[in-house]
């Protein structure tokens, strides 16, 4: 039995899509503010429209940053080249919120969910996996200028069927003088044979590349984009629940961000550990208090694996030292899934053997009690 459906599809963008590119935005804030000042608090939130950048939010910090000017550059360094007029909107944090902050309590109220499996050497579901390695290829081959007419604006899409990869889609701008026949013969040769090489899957019957013909305006100048719409594509893709929270442009304090990512390694332990093919993991907040008001985990069984996280410590504070979250690392880490990236601190698997000698304890009381 599996948490996961027999046919499912999960999505990826690359670093150019208009709402990754707000995410980078928030997120390049929150670390120039970090390596200035660990303490800071910062909720960034950007919105991208045909030649225009608001940024919002509120933001306590001792560093001194120019918004606009760093703003610009994220962009400029993705790829994107159109102007761009940029309103700033930000104001120090709502002292109601800092003072339960203050005192080791979350940031705000929410439910965050962790999840991994055993299909891959990620910890994720297979779909999920490949759509991203799609998404990093296509920009990386960009970046290295292997694919000369590539753009920065795309999406990708896995769909599994019964464990395998049944189709591929790949949606991707381009110069406006490359032929659609060029566009798949590149894609397939740079793109779709390396990623199902790496992880040795065969070819999908159905591959699909820029269904809708030409896709030459893209980013900002084609469609809006704003800080956290992309929650399902951050995460795990939509085959497992969300809390509704999103990440990026979010400090610590933000157990939207911060308890996800926890969630997301506690999960990992169990299921490196062997205790579990598949764990779900459930933490709940009151805004203000440090203590969560509900941790659960689950087996893809539906068997209940609590006592697996009494050694977790899901507190802010406490998350915050485990996983290193004062630190500026959230740019880097909020493209191609939030999850992917193997040198996170949340994606670490440093107590899944400790996981494995308290269950034998455990199990070994109960059943002498």
């Amino acid at each position: 039995m599996s948490t996961l459906p027999s046919v499912y599809t999960c999505e990826s963008v690359t670093s150019g899509h208009p709402d990754k590119v707000c995410d980078q935005i928030s997120d390049a804030i929150l670390d120039v503010h970090l390596a200035q000042d660990p303490n800071s608090r910062v909720a960034v939130e950007t919105f991208g429209s045909h030649g225009t950048l608001v940024i919002g939010g509120e933001i306590t910090s001792n560093a001194e940053v120019d918004l606009s000017a760093l703003a610009l550059k994220v962009y400029r360094d993705i790829g994107h080249t159109d102007h761009l007029d940029v309103i700033e909107r930000v104001v120090k944090q709502s002292p109601e919120i800092s003072a339960g902050v203050n005192d080791g309590g979350a940031g705000d109220q929410g439910i965050m969910y962790g999840y991994a499996c055993n299909q891959t050497p990620e910890l994720l579901p297979i779909a999920t996996v490949v759509a991203h390695a799609l998404t990093r290829q296509l920009d990386k081959v960009r970046q290295d200028n292997l694919i000369p007419w590539l753009r920065p604006d795309g999406k990708s899409q896995a769909t599994v069927r019964d464990g395998q990869i049944e189709t591929i889609l790949l949606s991707v701008q381009h110069d406006e003088d490359v032929s659609i026949n060029q566009i798949r013969s590149d894609l397939v040769k740079h793109v779709v044979i390396p990623v199902l090489s790496h992880y040795r899957l065969a070819p999908p019957s159905n591959l699909i590349i820029n269904p809708s013909g030409s896709f030459v305006v893209g980013g900002f100048e084609a469609d809006a984009g704003l800080t956290g719409r992309k929650i399902m594509v951050d995460t795990y893709g939509g085959v497992i629940p969300h809390g509704g929270g999103a990440f990026s442009g979010k400090d610590a304090t933000k157990v939207d961000r911060s308890a996800a990512y926890m969630a997301r390694y506690a999960a990992k332990q169990i299921v490196a550990s062997g205790a579990a093919e598949e764990a779900l993991v459930s933490v709940a907040y009151a805004i203000g208090r440090a203590e969560p008001l509900m941790v659960h985990a689950v087996d893809q069984n539906g068997n209940n694996l609590d006592h697996l996280l009494e050694q977790f410590d899901f507190t802010p504070k406490a998350i915050i030292k485990l996983l290193d979250l004062r630190s500026p690392h959230f740019q880097k880490t909020c493209t191609h899934g939030h999850f992917t990236h193997a040198d996170a601190p949340w994606e670490q698997i440093d107590q899944a053997d400790t996981i494995g000698a308290y269950d034998v304890q455990t199990l070994s009381r109960a059943a002498t009690a």
